[in-house]
């Protein structure tokens, strides 16, 4: 169970699902034990947060489980995305932990979003990759068949057709310089918010399995949480991996209970 969620699923404002994909990883795979390393490595964090004066115990998170993976990586994302929509039904806020950045395709689906947002080194704008029109590498393409607009921040990697289709008006992109100082622009819009720990420098997150110098600091990807945090329907964690001695896993657990303290607080 991640730390501090002690409420029943089913009576919960926030659930945890555990979804430990690892089917498409294309340089350095791991991801399918990224949902236990980050509630193993969130065991150390203090339970009150000074910021909100809240503590985690009390904010009404159940943790599901995981969701085993299975061979057919379409028939998982729609088990997942039945399981995410099913939280969503009972009026919860969806907090899955992946897992590659594929599972997010689930979140998209369950939650319909106006406005996907998501911290990324890469702009996961291809159509297919390696033949796979499902790798992890598709994520925004296949959160835009549904959402109105996808603001990428943090992205410095991608292929020449990706940037052509980051140019398109429906997605922003966000380098990782200007993060800092961006603030969002939602109005009344419903966003998800998906955070791939390859945003972070490399140097603060280095188990991830494609990694990307000159990336965002852990300060930014917490103000940019703790900003979207306030109109989101659902949150992702996604890609940790076991390459590292948990500082990947450590920093996805802290911003997990950021967007958790900052949603609560909102």
């Amino acid at each position: 169970m991640f730390p501090g969620a002690a409420t029943d699923p089913d009576a919960a404002d926030y659930v945890v699902v555990g979804a430990p994909l690892d089917a498409s990883t294309t340089f350095e795979p791991g991801t399918r034990f990224g949902p236990r390393r980050v509630r193993h490595y969130a065991e150390s964090f203090e339970d009150y947060d000074r910021r909100t004066d809240q503590r985690f115990t009390d904010l009404a998170v159940a943790d599901h489980g995981d969701i085993g993976p299975t061979d057919d990586v379409a028939d998982y994302l729609a088990f997942l995305r039945g399981t995410v929509r099913d939280y969503a039904d009972d009026g919860a806020i969806p907090l899955l932990v992946g897992g590659e950045h594929t599972v997010s395709v689930a979140g998209v689906r369950a939650l319909d979003p106006d406005v996907f947002c998501c911290l990324d080194a890469h702009l996961d704008l291809r159509e297919e990759y390696a033949g796979n029109p499902l790798s992890h590498a598709t994520v925004t393409r296949h959160a835009l068949a549904v959402a109105d607009r996808a603001i990428v921040l943090g992205a410095r990697s991608g292929c020449r057709s990706e940037w052509e289709r980051a140019s398109e008006a429906d997605v922003t992109v966000v380098e990782p310089d200007a993060v800092a100082d961006w603030e969002p622009d939602f109005e009344d819009e419903r966003v998800y918010c998906s955070l791939d720990i390859d945003a972070a420098d490399p140097g603060f997150a280095p188990g991830t399995g494609t990694r990307e110098p000159f990336g965002l600091t852990p300060r930014v990807l917490r103000d940019v949480v703790r900003a979207v945090a306030p109109h989101a329907v659902g949150f992702d964690m996604v890609e940790v991996n076991d390459r590292d001695d948990g500082q990947a896993a450590v920093l996805a657990g802290k911003l997990l209970r950021s967007f958790v303290f900052a949603h609560a607080d909102s």
